[in-house]
C-alpha cells in the first residue's frame, strides 16, 4: 500500500486509477440465475453453447434456393419451380437439375440447394424462375455453425449480461446461468455541518447530498448498497461506522473527512484500523482521497465537496467496483476528440474534470462547458452530458482547440 500520509509529491491521475486495480480482485464463487433474474449481472462461468447456431443451413434473404452448377455463364438461367421453403416448414425433397425453390429468409435450405438468388432480381414466367447473370456460389447463404459451434463458447467469463447477451443465451436454449453476486456496498456521510433532509438545517449547516448520488450512481452499476447515514465528526462515532460498514461489505464508500483539517478524524481512523493510503492527487475536482482495506473491505475515502465525490468515484470508484464485481476486459472511460467552443483558463500540473455540454454541429462533436466550476456546484452535473478532460500537462485553451471528452452515456 502507498504512502499513508499524503505529503509526498501528488499522484496522477492514471497512476492513481492504475494502483487501486492492481490492489483489487475479482470476487470469488458464483450462482445460478434464471435469465429474467440475469440481466446486469457478470457471467462467473463461460457460457457453452449446446448447438450449432445456425442449426441448420438456411436462407439470409427471400428470394430462390438453387443448385450453383445450375447458373449459365454467358447469361440468363431457367429454372422450374418445385415448390416453396418457409421458416419452420422445409421444402420436402431435395432440389434436382434443372430446378429451384422459392424460399424465405431464416428457412431451411432444400437438399443440394447452396445458393439463394435474391427475389428483387428474379423474373417469374409460367413457373420458372428467370435468374440474371451475375450470381455467386453459396450468396446470401448462412451455413450451419458459422456464427457458433455446439461445444464452442458463446459469452466468456467477465461478460456483463445486457439484453443483447440475455438473448443469445435464450437462442441457445438456456434458462439460466452462472453469475457473480452483485457487490456489496457500504456508505456514510461525514461532519457536523452535514443535515439529512427532512431536517430544518441551521445556519452554516448544509443537507447531505453526497449518500445519495452514490446510492445512484452504485445502483445503476448493480451494486447492494447498505447506506449507514450520516456519522458526526466524533472519534468514536466514526470508528464504530467503519467497523459496522466493513463487516458483511466488499467496499466501504465515505465522503468527507479526508482532507488536513483539525476535525478530519476519518484520516486518522482509517489508518488506525486498517491498511489504508492517503493521497493528494493531481486533479481537479478531488484531490484528497483514500483508498485502502478495513477487515475484509476495500475503501476508498472520497472528498467531500459534491461534484468532487462523482468525480472521484467515476475516476477511480467505478473502475474498481466493476473489476471487483468480475467484469473483464476492462476498458477505460469512453472518450473522444471534441472541438472546444469557448477559452478556457488551465494551469499546468494537474488534470482537470470540467462539467461540459457536448453536441454534433458543423460536421463534427463540439463542447463548452456548463459554466461555474465549483466543485459544489452540483448543478453543473445536472447541466452536464460530458466531462472536458484537460490532461495535467495541458494549459490554457483556445476556443476552436481539440480537447477529450468523456460522454456520460455509458459512463454515468
Amino acid at each position: 500500500m502507498a504512502d499513508k500520509t499524503g505529503d509526498r509529491e501528488l499522484l496522477g491521475v492514471d497512476d492513481a486509477r492504475a494502483l487501486i486495480l492492481s490492489q483489487v480482485a475479482p470476487l470469488a464463487g458464483a450462482e445460478r440465475r434464471e435469465l429474467h433474474d440475469a440481466l446486469g449481472r457478470v457471467l462467473a462461468e463461460d457460457v457453452i453453447s449446446p448447438i450449432d447456431v445456425p442449426a441448420h443451413d438456411n436462407s439470409a434473404m427471400d428470394g430462390y434456393a438453387l443448385r450453383a452448377a445450375d447458373l449459365r455463364g454467358d447469361g440468363a438461367t431457367r429454372l422450374r419451380i418445385a415448390g416453396s421453403a418457409f421458416a419452420g416448414r422445409p421444402f420436402a425433397g431435395a432440389v434436382g437439375a434443372g430446378e429451384c425453390v422459392r424460399i424465405m429468409t431464416g428457412a431451411m435450405l432444400p437438399a443440394a440447394a447452396d445458393t439463394v438468388a435474391v427475389q428483387e432480381s428474379v423474373k417469374v414466367e409460367d413457373g420458372f424462375a428467370v435468374i440474371p447473370p451475375g450470381q455467386k456460389a453459396g450468396q446470401n447463404t448462412r451455413r450451419r455453425g458459422e456464427d457458433l459451434r455446439a461445444g464452442g463458447v458463446a459469452l466468456a467469463a467477465g461478460k456483463l449480461l445486457r439484453p443483447a447477451e440475455i438473448g443469445l443465451v435464450a437462442s441457445l436454449g438456456l434458462g439460466e446461468v452462472a453469475v457473480r453476486r452483485p457487490v456489496r456496498v457500504a456508505i456514510f456521510s461525514t461532519g457536523d455541518e452535514v443535515q439529512a433532509i427532512g431536517t430544518a438545517a441551521k445556519s452554516g449547516e448544509i443537507y447531505d447530498s453526497n449518500r445519495y448520488t452514490l446510492w445512484g450512481m452504485l445502483t445503476r452499476l448493480g451494486c447492494e448498497v447498505r447506506d449507514l447515514g450520516i456519522v458526526r465528526d466524533d472519534p468514536a462515532a466514526l470508528e464504530k461506522a467503519l467497523r459496522e460498514a466493513s463487516a458483511g461489505a466488499d467496499a466501504v464508500i465515505t465522503s468527507g473527512g479526508v482532507s488536513v483539517g483539525e476535525a478530519d478524524f476519518i484520516r486518522t481512523l482509517m489508518a488506525q484500523l486498517g491498511d489504508v493510503a492517503f493521497w493528494k492527487i493531481a486533479m481537479k475536482p478531488g484531490r484528497p482521497m483514500a483508498f485502502g482495506r478495513i477487515g475484509p473491505a476495500f475503501l476508498f475515502g472520497l472528498p467531500g465537496n459534491p461534484v468532487a465525490t462523482m468525480v472521484a468515484f467515476y475516476q477511480f470508484v467505478r473502475p474498481a467496483l466493476l473489476k471487483i464485481a468480475g467484469v473483464a476486459p476492462l476498458a477505460p472511460p469512453p472518450a473522444f476528440a471534441a472541438r472546444c467552443g469557448e477559452a478556457l483558463r488551465k494551469g499546468k500540473g494537474r488534470t482537470e474534470f470540467l462539467r461540459g455540454i457536448l453536441s454534433f454541429g458543423d460536421g463534427g462533436w463540439q463542447v463548452r462547458s456548463t459554466g461555474a466550476q465549483g466543485s459544489g456546484i452540483l448543478r453543473s452535473m445536472c447541466d452536464a452530458n460530458c466531462f472536458i478532460v484537460l490532461e495535467s500537462e495541458r494549459g490554457d485553451v483556445a476556443a476552436g482547440d481539440s480537447v477529450t471528452v468523456q460522454p456520460f452515456e455509458g459512463l454515468v
